[in-house]
């Protein structure tokens, strides 16, 4: 099974309380957040991989357990797989803004472009970007390719859940989508992974 779980790193943004979690971090992550330049990016980079120490040491899990990292505005996401499969995993979390017409046009695919525009006010239509935001960069983070992938050379259906209509070739394994979403977090969150069994729930047991 995947779980997901989601942390609000804020209190990060505090000089000494940033400092203690950097101090547990490893030496390359200390590096990757000693590049960032912004006080938000290195609480965003150190609290999500002191989340998933968390989880790792809270379960048990080996150092060689599949799981993805995502973070926007204060938020911080982790997806795991708890059982050990060779499974891939990946989640994309993202803080809902405004409506990215030119970006939805250019880059997603015709079908999800449309399915946007049929919504009627402005806050419609970002929230059903930002879903396939989620739903997209989820799956590009599982393949393992990330932004190296085209987000148009697959499509998306919402469904309940969604469902992948379309892929390049050298996926052709089953993919398998969960979404969450929590009125107290401005975000849309999504995981997918080649394990089937992804647990509904969005834990939030970890405080930062």
């Amino acid at each position: 099974m995947v779980r997901a779980w989601v942390a609000d790193v804020s209190p990060l943004e505090s000089p000494e309380c940033y400092r203690k979690y950097y101090e547990q971090l490893p030496d390359f992550r200390k590096a990757k957040a000693d590049a960032l330049k912004s006080d938000l990016m290195k609480a965003q980079s150190a609290g999500v991989w002191i989340l998933w120490e968390k989880i790792r040491e809270k379960y048990g899990l080996p150092g060689n357990a599949a799981f993805n990292l995502s973070h926007s505005g204060t938020y911080v996401m982790c997806a795991a797989e708890m059982d050990g499969l060779a499974a891939r995993v990946g989640c994309d979390l993202e803080k809902i803004g405004p409506f990215k017409e030119k970006v939805a046009g250019r880059f997603f695919c015709p079908e999800e472009y449309e399915v946007i525009m049929q919504e009627r006010t402005e806050e419609e239509k970002a929230e059903q970007f930002y879903r396939f935001w989620v739903l997209k960069e989820s799956f590009m983070k599982a393949t393992g390719m990330g932004m190296a992938l085209p987000i148009n050379s697959f499509c998306i259906r919402l469904d309940n859940p969604p469902l992948l209509v379309r892929r390049p070739q050298e996926f052709a394994e089953p993919y398998y989508y969960m979404e969450y979403r929590d009125k107290a977090i401005p975000c849309r969150m999504a995981v997918c992974s080649t394990d089937c069994e992804i647990d509904a729930g969005l834990s939030m047991e970890f405080k930062l």
